[in-house]
């Protein structure tokens, strides 16, 4: 069974940058469809990116042209670059892997994420 694990969160003053690593464990991960989620305290969980196994991504329209997911299948490590963070944009982030190589909206797995906070 594929595990999880994000790294990389932190706290960063709005404008700044930040790099999130989910390493995946278990069969290849990285060959079907992965993403990124966050949720909010108080807020339902959003999916703000997704890649494909054959690198089509997909982006929520609050973090277009500000993020980039990406992933190094060699090494089962799934990215997401975040740049101009903005106080909205604090919250759990946590990766997850759905059941196909495309992405059809379904996730199976979910990681236990990793803290972002923006101060302004």
């Amino acid at each position: 069974q594929v595990q999880l694990v994000e790294s990389g969160g932190g706290s960063v003053q709005a404008g700044g940058s930040l790099r999130l690593s989910c390493a995946a464990s278990g069969y290849t991960g990285s060959t079907y469809c992965m993403a990124w989620f966050r949720q909010a305290p108080g807020k339902e969980r959003e999916r703000v990116a997704s890649i494909s196994n054959f690198g089509d991504t997909w982006y929520a329209d609050s973090v277009k042209g500000r993020f980039t997911i990406s992933k190094a299948n060699a090494e089962n490590t799934l990215y997401l670059q975040m740049n101009s963070l903005k106080p909205e944009d604090t919250a759990m982030y946590i990766c997850a892997q759905g059941p196909r190589t495309v992405c059809i909206g379904v996730y199976t797995t979910y990681g236990q994420g990793t803290q972002v906070t923006v101060s302004s």
